[in-house]
């Protein structure tokens, strides 16, 4: 796929803050990208520069090719659908989705041809003449995005969009925006905080964190390759420990030395290791590489999340397997399930869960009032 959006040394201050700092990022023609980051990380900044509704401070904007930094938010080939959809409630669903072409003062006839079309593609065929005022959450999404869609931009973006919903409409939508986003075949540049959001919809994922971009792949690789403490503690659960690269594929850690499959390191040099909590098996203390002592365990549905005390460090395992409280296990891991990284800003910051409970990581998934 071709690059159609490129940002160049773009950065962003707000009362002297920087939000966004030197960015560096090109999304493809056809792309379903993601922004993905904590509150006031700098990704709905990023959209908005994009979409026109900010100009930044510094650096070049390039859609197809051609500098637009100073070009307005009407006359770019972009639409935005936002968290707050701004549905017109006077207008019925006919009029909310033809309103742009209303505007282009298009004929009658081509406004009901494009409006039916987009209506079946949005699953929103015979609410033509229903009040806006009296759909569902979901239902009032899949409007906006057909008038987004209505006059053929080459880019839509989407900021937050789904954070409205409830869970389970939410799940629903992901597969509906994924499955338009493919049929009409433009690209999407999405926004959120959740996790499983970007993971499950996205072909690229970017990683931000304190206005930079942490890391750039696919959501296989920033799942299975974080590139920090940051991404891998942010992408899913992982216990992030201090280690010592020994050689290639040897590193120790928890007092123990162990197999692994990275290298490219100085021989000793301090490193983060990560192991997911799922590629953690439980055996018997004999058998364990580590052992330790159980001090909580939550039935998860599917799985027991547990968390072991291994010499003061607070280990998170995911196991089918149940285990009492205060019992002492052994943990196996396999080499492919520890992953080394360098070094960061980030260090230290992450992955013991002495601390862990399900309001504290539903706390932390709150949004703060001004995002930036």
């Amino acid at each position: 796929m071709a690059k159609l959006i490129e940002l160049k040394g773009i950065s962003k201050s707000y009362d002297d803050e920087k939000v966004i700092d030197s960015m560096n990022l090109y999304i493809r023609d056809g792309e379903f990208i993601t922004l993905l980051g904590p509150s006031g990380c700098g990704k709905t900044t990023t959209l908005r520069i994009i979409g026109g509704f900010e100009t930044p401070d510094e650096g070049s904007l390039y859609f197809d090719g051609t500098e637009i930094s100073e070009v307005p938010a009407y006359k770019r080939h972009i639409n935005t659908v936002f968290q707050k959809y701004a549905l017109f409630p006077h207008l019925n669903v006919y009029e909310n989705i033809a309103f742009p072409l209303r505007l282009k003062k298009m004929s009658e006839d081509d406004i009901k041809c494009r409006v039916t079309d987009m209506l079946k593609m949005v699953a929103l065929s015979g609410f033509e003449n229903k009040s806006v005022s009296t759909l569902s959450g979901g239902q009032q999404q899949r409007v906006a995005i057909a008038r987004a869609l209505i006059s053929h931009p080459k880019v839509l973006l989407l900021d937050e969009p789904l954070g409205a919903l409830d869970l389970k409409l939410r799940k629903d939508m992901q597969n509906e925006l994924k499955t338009i986003q493919q049929a009409i075949g433009i690209t999407f540049v999405y926004v959120t905080h959740d996790q499983e959001e970007a993971l499950s919809m996205s072909d690229t994922v970017v990683v931000m964190a304190d206005g930079e971009i942490q890391q750039i792949g696919t959501p296989i690789d920033i799942y299975n390759e974080p590139k920090n403490a940051f991404v891998a503690d942010f992408i899913g659960e992982s216990n992030i420990i201090d280690g010592i690269m020994l050689e290639d594929k040897r590193v120790r850690f928890s007092s123990h030395t162990f197999d692994c499959v990275d290298g490219g390191y100085d021989k000793n040099e301090p490193v983060d290791v990560v192991v997911r909590p799922e590629d953690v098996d439980v055996v018997a203390p004999d058998q364990g590489m580590l052992t330790g002592k159980v001090t909580s365990v939550t039935f998860k549905g599917v799985h027991y999340e547990i968390i072991v005390d291994i010499k003061g460090f607070k280990w998170m395992i995911q196991s089918t397997d149940y285990v009492e409280p205060e019992a002492t296990i052994g943990l196996y891991i396999e080499p492919e399930a520890i992953h080394v990284m360098k070094k960061s800003k980030y260090s230290g910051k992450f992955g013991d869960y002495s601390s862990f409970s399900d309001e504290l990581d539903q706390l932390s998934d709150v949004d703060t009032a001004e995002e930036f």
